[in-house]
């Protein structure tokens, strides 16, 4: 391989950034048909030599600095997988030898034998720290740290748009330096800059005051620059005080604080809101109402967006038709959605959601508390980017957000209609959330807002309402010691938003994208009457749970087929899939549905895959009456 180094191209100095050896085999995963007892760290004398080429060739081409990513320090890691760290480092010492190597860490704070690891490893000149979600981090470094070593004091938010606080971030700089020196310090972002928006000078539509109080990626390279001046003696005392006053109109202002919400988001600690009656008895009372076949269908809640879908959502918001042109399309397009499924005989049914852009952003635009951006967009994997709302103040709903076009897509339809919601969890993983008050408070506002939401639909005439909890196992934290409070108040956010509604109402929830094995117990403690879970991409892992005994008594969905990829499963393979869930589950707790939303398919290939999903679930159901 030849690498050609921008050093020596553009005479700029780069330093090149490698995902480091051990951290590159922990994240891997064991290819298909490997056993579960491999030691992926057993590869590393394997990977080590292609490292030694690549660093040889990185010099060679003029590299003076190599950094190497090693997340995976952060995580809760065995002696063994310590070890691993050790060693990789020093068989790579003497191919290193010549440059300055930088090991970054991000995301959570080291443990103390992470830390002494990391700055036991050979070869190393350099260490870079999250001090921003490393809160305890700071702490290690002023116990112990190497003489003649350089520290990456990652003091500005990689993770997220607000501002720093520079008074702040200095004070814990100058701590810093006294213990490391004056010249082996340098300021740094607490991570890479991938997660945040990139530049606050293409935001046109935000108002002033919120603008102040935001940095994206190239505002916070000028707040580094500016702290290591500040720290070198050369402090911009204009831009330290404007940032001190911006920090101060944030903690002030009206627009953040909302007494009333603050209150009911107290009110709710006396309680874990669950429902009065236990599940079964919920779905004895939800069948007399909606009277299902068994292995009834569904849908996961959105149908194709067309290209003249979302010319209709463009002209609207750009004002080049009136509200009553835009009203008028999507109730068509609700219709024709509504008739399809009537015609593939589908048992409950959804209005696919032609009215919505993103489902958070959908909602956030409807809450007060929220800010959006023009341009902020984020990448979400691959080519994929995702423009999250901003969370900046006390949540709450002004008025009904769905309640207008789930009545009317019930009232077009003697089937039940589900209303669709995003649960508060989801909102706030996929936002840019506030960082003056702890994520939960801000998640039970969310949820009492949704709760509202759910009571409305109920009075609308909505029997079935579904609240996606797409992202509730994203949210879960790196080291294993901070999950259970984490699911606590996650799975108690969902609750409270359905915990009064009444057993007649059948309340869904969403999940996808996840491995749900480790947190199938916090799953059965949302206490949802159905959950409609990704399945099939993950290779039926889901069902494996309940092959080891885990018992659940509510209605579960895990997705017959992948709606992710183009291919039309035949009736004969999604009927096996279901042949699969029947061995683990009981044939009256059993929904069948695909594995998400229809969003980015094309009709052509939703057609007929929903055609070959009802048609299996009819065959199965005559073999079960003819055996029964």
């Amino acid at each position: 391989m030849l690498i050609v180094c921008p050093h020596m191209q553009l005479g700029v100095d780069t330093v090149p950034v490698l995902i480091g050896p051990v951290s590159y085999l922990l994240l891997s995963k064991p290819a298909k048909g490997v056993e579960k007892t491999f030691s992926l760290l057993s590869l590393l004398p394997k990977i080590i030599p292609i490292y030694k080429e690549v660093i040889s060739e990185l010099k060679a081409a003029g590299a003076s600095w190599i950094q190497f990513d090693e997340p995976t320090l952060v995580l809760d890691l065995d002696s063994q997988q310590l070890q691993a760290f050790t060693a990789a480092y020093a068989d790579l010492e003497s191919t290193l030898s010549g440059l300055n190597v930088l090991i970054e860490t991000y995301f959570a704070d080291l443990t103390s034998e992470a830390y002494k690891t990391l700055i036991g490893l050979k070869g190393v000149t350099a260490y870079g720290l999250d001090l921003v979600r490393g809160t305890q981090t700071t702490d290690l470094v002023k116990k112990d740290f190497p003489k003649g070593k350089y520290l990456f004091a990652g003091v500005v938010d990689g993770r997220n748009i607000w501002a720093n606080d520079l008074a702040s971030s200095l004070s814990t700089l100058q701590a810093l330096e006294a213990v490391v020196g004056k010249d082996k310090l340098v300021v740094s972002t607490s991570c890479s800059l991938l997660h945040t928006a990139v530049d606050l000078v293409n935001e046109t539509k935000l108002d002033d005051e919120i603008k102040s109080w935001l940095a994206f990626a190239a505002q916070k390279v000028v707040e580094v620059n500016a702290l290591a001046k500040a720290l070198a003696g050369q402090k911009d005392e204009a831009f330290f005080s404007s940032n001190a006053a911006a920090q101060a109109s944030r903690k002030s202002s009206p627009r953040v604080t909302n007494a009333a919400v603050q209150k009911a988001a107290d009110a709710l600690k006396g309680s874990d809101h669950r429902r009065a009656t236990n599940v079964s008895a919920r779905l004895d009372a939800q069948q007399k109402k909606l009277n299902l076949p068994i292995l009834p269908t569904t849908t996961i809640g959105s149908f194709p967006q067309t290209v003249e879908l979302r010319r209709v959502r463009r002209e609207f918001k750009a004002n080049k038709i009136s509200e009553d042109d835009y009203v008028k399309a999507i109730k068509e397009e609700i219709k024709k959605v509504v008739n399809l499924q009537e015609e593939l005989d589908i048992d409950v049914l959804v209005h696919g959601e032609p009215e919505r852009n993103d489902m958070v952003e959908y909602f956030g635009e409807q809450l007060s508390g929220f800010a959006f951006t023009v341009n902020g967009w984020v990448q979400s994997y691959g080519s994929r980017c995702v423009k999250p709302p901003i969370i900046y103040g006390d949540v709450s709903r002004p008025k009904a957000m769905t309640v207008f076009w789930s009545s009317t897509a019930q009232s077009m339809t003697k089937r039940p209609m589900k209303g669709m919601l995003t649960g508060p969890v989801t909102i706030l993983n996929w936002s840019f959330v506030r960082n003056d008050q702890p994520r939960f408070e801000t998640c039970y506002q969310i949820a009492l807002a949704i709760k509202d939401e759910v009571e409305d639909l109920e009075k609308a005439g909505i029997n079935v309402i579904q609240i996606d909890e797409a992202a509730l196992r994203e949210g879960l934290p790196l080291r294993k010691s901070e999950h259970a409070f984490y699911l606590k108040w996650a799975v108690h956010s969902f609750r409270i938003t359905n915990c009064g509604v009444k057993d007649t109402t059948q309340i869904h929830t969403h999940m996808c994208y996840s491995n749900f094995n480790d947190i199938i117990h916090s799953i059965i403690d949302m206490d949802a009457d159905v959950i409609t879970i990704e399945n099939s991409r993950s290779d039926e892992k889901l069902l494996s749970v309940f092959r080891e005994g885990v018992k659940y008594g509510a209605g579960i969905g895990p997705g017959v087929y992948d709606i992710h990829s183009p291919r039309i499963p035949s009736t004969e393979e999604i009927a096996d899939r279901i042949n699969k869930m029947l061995a683990v589950l009981e044939t009256n707790i059993l929904w069948v549905n695909p594995d998400c939303g229809l969003k980015t398919r094309k009709y052509e290939e939703v057609k007929p895959a929903l055609n070959n999903m009802v048609a299996a679930a009819k065959q199965l159901r005559t073999k079960l009456a003819s055996a029964k």
